[in-house]
């Protein structure tokens, strides 16, 4: 994917900026844990769906909620890591994944379109 942030690349900045600063006000990693089983669980039952018989549907139906749970996932290193690293690479997650998403997104509502086509 391209460079290009867009609304929704800004709109994720923003809310890392709002979770930088609030991150530090939250402690205990004994936190970090259960929220990341949360967030592999809703990851794990959104890439449960049935499968419709078409690939590229499908393809796109399970990866969108497994790019969901690295956001998840990512938006917690963010909150609870302090690696500098690491929270780079969060940060890459969040904006990238959430551009996949979004295309993923916009490619099923092709797809369902051109499948009512007559």
């Amino acid at each position: 994917m391209g460079t290009k942030l867009g609304r929704t690349g800004i709109a994720v900045l923003l809310a890392i900026l709002v979770m930088f600063s609030v991150s530090r006000a939250q402690s205990p990693a004994s936190s970090f844990m259960p929220l990341m089983m949360q967030a592999m669980g809703r990851m794990d039952k959104g890439m449960s769906a049935t499968p419709s018989g078409d690939p590229d549907r499908d393809f796109a139906a399970m990866m969108i909620p497994h790019h969901q749970g690295a956001i998840d996932m990512a938006k917690l290193e963010l909150q609870f890591g302090k690696d500098s690293v690491l929270r780079r690479l969060a940060e890459g997650i969040i904006v990238e994944q959430s551009q996949e998403i979004d295309a993923m997104q916009r490619q099923l509502q092709q797809l369902s379109a051109a499948s009512k086509a007559p």
